[in-house]
């Protein structure tokens, strides 16, 4: 895996209430990623970007709602979203980009 690649697969982190209790409760972070990753990319990306080590990944594809558009049939898009769980005793700080 490429540098360049590793960069790419995470696309943001998702923070919500659910991802926060889940976060408090075990020590796992909820990212969205692409849709083609696969479980070593995104540890890779996530240890190369953090400076943590990554215990596991287990990740879900989130189909897209059906919801009407201006009052016309439409569907949102599919995505993919990574919960990572970190080694006890290390945290992401999503804020400055860095690992405490």
């Amino acid at each position: 895996m490429s540098n360049d690649r590793l960069y790419q697969v995470l696309l943001s982190p998702r923070v919500t209430e659910k991802t926060t209790l889940v976060g408090e409760g075990s020590n796992q972070y909820v990212f969205h990623v692409v849709n083609d990753a696969r479980k070593s990319e995104i540890k890779g990306a996530v240890e190369l970007l953090f400076d943590v080590n990554v215990e596991s990944v287990r990740v879900v594809n989130v189909k897209g709602k059906n919801k009407s558009f201006r009052m016309r049939p439409g569907k949102r898009s599919d995505w993919k979203k990574a919960y990572v769980r970190v080694q006890e005793g290390q945290v992401i700080d999503f804020l400055s980009g860095e690992s405490v």
